[in-house]
């Protein structure tokens, strides 16, 4: 404990000396170049380092896993889930997964029977079943008779030669980048369905699944591309088949819906039962003009995903996602805006600045940096629950808190050293010198006065006037005598004994506060009449050493004669 306590005692007057040695090199300049440098970082990050972005990326989920009002799942949008409820259910009679793909089929003839608008499998059939070749063919022979069936397709990033080499311009629903040529030899490792019928059908879609370099899903790619040719997502060639309109970007950022298992859910079980077997566990139109999405919430077999709104959402709701996105158009716009960013940053930590450096007061500085951080905040979150532009604030907001902390740090360790009140300037100053005091008593009985109220009056008064004076706010909460000095603003100024101009010019500064009150207690209190009393006293007091001792007496002197004129 004695170590901790010695190193923290030696790096306490580290920080102090380092604090002083700034303070007596560049003063109040220092707000300025700590600016200077926080630019300099500021276009960086914007053209090269992107730091900050990155920040805005962190920021982005919480701001939208605590919207105030979601946007709606599609009711349209019906997910048969293959739940851990419908594996056991089959089981007696399919057995464990993967069942035949007979039941499949199946399910789909009799889906078909209530008109939905598409079903798609969110499930690959890259293999042939080698066991059950009989129920391949029907499963092959089901899909064929539909239109609205839609199968996804897997892009491998392995250079495995082995793999299957398939001739991109020969995937069905891929089409050349505008303004290029492409390679229409270019192959890529694809995983295709292995059914005739469903190559055929030509209904096909990546399931390639964007992450980030954090491991979390944000995005749904809208094409992948390869040599100059465009393959569609799922999404996109759902989205062609209905004619919805396209995305101007190669990507969706999601507009979540809510949760996981935010879309209507429908065992696979309960439906297959009602279908096949004519037991009624759903209605005979259940599925009319819906959009049905096949997939698997089953432990054994969940396809999960870390997303925004959990760390283990499901990979066939997210589909089902980007699917809404697609087709309501509302995928989230995240606009780069890096020079607005950039102009932004550098109105905080200017402003802020120019605060410190000219010396506002502390109470205003930290309120009004807090009420512009707090905007900030507002301001992003507001426009990712009112509108689908998410404009995303925090890089700014950080840098401009970083810079506070800095500048908040540099003044309260050099507050001592830099405050060029009346008894520094005293102490600087040997020979005799004039002083003047002038107090403020604010009567709390008439007016209910808070610390913010007295610091804008503080600042109002520091206006008054032009000669050099200090003005500072007196905080005491003893009774009695010094029970004075609570709600109190002491005004003071200094000038050469033998200085008769000085003198004669502080006078005047006295007269134009004392005229100047009034107005400015007008915009602060309700009730001014009465609202404060004041004294003032003037007296001789030698500078130097001796300097504190003689503004001691002075405020002794000017408070005794206060009493004295009360009681009298």
């Amino acid at each position: 404990m004695t170590i901790k306590l010695h190193l923290m005692g030696r790096l306490h007057s580290a920080y102090e000396s380092l604090s002083n040695q700034l303070a007596r090199k560049w003063k109040r300049k220092f707000y300025l170049y700590l600016a200077g440098l926080f630019t300099l970082f500021a276009i960086l990050d914007t053209t090269f380092l992107h730091l900050t972005s990155e920040i805005r990326t962190v920021t982005f989920d919480p701001m939208v896993r605590y919207r105030l009002s979601p946007p709606k799942p599609d009711p349209d949008i019906v997910i048969v889930d293959i739940n851990e409820e419908s594996l056991s259910a089959m089981s007696k009679q399919y057995g464990r997964w993967p069942w035949p793909r007979r039941v499949l089929g199946e399910f789909v003839e009799q889906l078909e029977k209530q008109h939905p608008k598409a079903i798609v499998f969110d499930i690959m059939f890259s293999d042939a079943d080698v066991f059950n070749p009989k129920s391949d063919a029907d499963f092959n022979a089901s899909i064929a008779k539909t239109n609205n069936t839609f199968f996804p397709m897997l892009i491998v990033g392995s250079s495995d030669e082995t793999l299957r080499q398939i001739k991109i311009a020969q995937i069905p629903g891929v089409s050349p980048i505008p303004d290029e040529t492409p390679n229409v030899e270019a192959t890529m490792n694809m995983l295709m369905p292995f059914f005739k019928s469903a190559i055929e059908g030509g209904r096909l879609g990546t399931q390639n699944v964007m992450m980030d370099a954090d491991g979390i899903t944000r995005n749904y790619p809208v094409y992948a591309e390869g040599d100059s040719w465009r393959i569609p997502s799922l999404p996109a060639r759902i989205g062609r088949e209905f004619g919805w309109a396209e995305p101007t970007t190669d990507h969706m950022l999601l507009n979540w819906r809510g949760k996981p298992f935010s879309y209507n859910y429908v065992g696979f079980s309960d439906a297959y039962t009602s279908m096949i077997t004519g037991e009624k566990t759903t209605t005979a139109d259940q599925f009319k003009d819906k959009i049905i999405i096949i997939g698997s919430t089953a432990p054994n077999l969940y396809d999960v995903r870390s997303t925004p709104m959990a760390e283990m959402y499901p990979g066939v709701e997210l589909l089902a996602t980007a699917i809404d996105n697609y087709k309501h158009g509302d995928s989230l716009r995240f606009p780069d805006g890096r020079i607005w960013y950039l102009l932004i940053s550098l109105a905080i930590i200017w402003l802020t600045a120019w605060a410190f450096y000219r010396e506002d007061g502390r109470g205003s500085i930290d309120t009004l940096f807090s009420l512009s951080q707090l905007i900030l905040i507002a301001f992003t979150f507001a426009s990712i629950n009112f509108t689908d532009t998410y404009i995303n604030l925090a890089g700014p907001a950080m840098l401009g808190i970083a810079y506070f902390t800095l500048a908040r740090l540099y003044a309260t360790s050099t507050e001592k050293l830099l405050d060029r009140n009346m008894v520094s300037i005293a102490i600087s100053q040997p020979g005799e010198l004039q002083a003047t005091l002038l107090l403020l008593r604010f009567d709390s009985g008439r007016n209910v006065i808070s610390k913010g109220m007295l610091e804008q009056i503080r600042l109002g008064l520091k206006k008054l006037g032009s000669k050099q004076k200090s003005v500072e706010v007196l905080t005491g909460s003893q009774k009695g005598m010094w029970g004075l000095f609570e709600k109190t603003i002491a005004i003071s100024w200094i000038a050469d004994a033998a200085d008769d101009a000085a003198q004669r010019a502080i006078n005047v500064d006295l007269d134009l506060v004392l005229n100047g009150l009034q107005p400015l207690l007008a915009r602060s209190l309700l009730r001014v009449e009465g609202a404060v009393s004041h004294i003032t006293h003037q007296g001789k007091i030698q500078g130097g050493a001796m300097a504190e001792e003689g503004w001691r007496l002075l405020f002794a002197q000017a408070l005794l004669n206060w009493s004295e004129r009360k009681i009298v």
